[in-house]
């Protein structure tokens, strides 16, 4: 247990160092959007559009797999511990 709790807080400890790195990003995006908007140009823009889009789908999608294959092994572990104790009682009753 304690060496989860020490990474959980080192990853924080190294989220936190990194943020502000993070958020130079955008100001660096923003100002690429717009130069290319006052070109006439809107690739870059639609282009950036759906990498946000693509990176705000991406961690529910993980989730909802583990999600799902956890419900699919404990479904399996139910199962299995219902045929167990229905072979119990069927050699008790016996």
């Amino acid at each position: 247990m304690k060496k989860i709790l020490s990474k959980i807080v080192l990853l924080l400890v190294l989220f936190v160092l990194s943020a502000g790195q993070l958020w130079a990003q955008c100001a660096m995006c923003r100002g690429s959007v717009e130069s290319t908007m006052g070109n006439g140009r809107n690739n870059v823009g639609i282009g950036l559009n759906t990498g946000i889009m693509y990176l705000f789908i991406m961690p529910y999608l993980i989730v909802a797999l583990f999600a799902y294959f956890w419900f699919k092994n404990s479904r399996k572990a139910r199962e299995q511990q219902r045929m167990v104790a229905a072979r119990v009682q069927q050699a008790m009753g016996s």
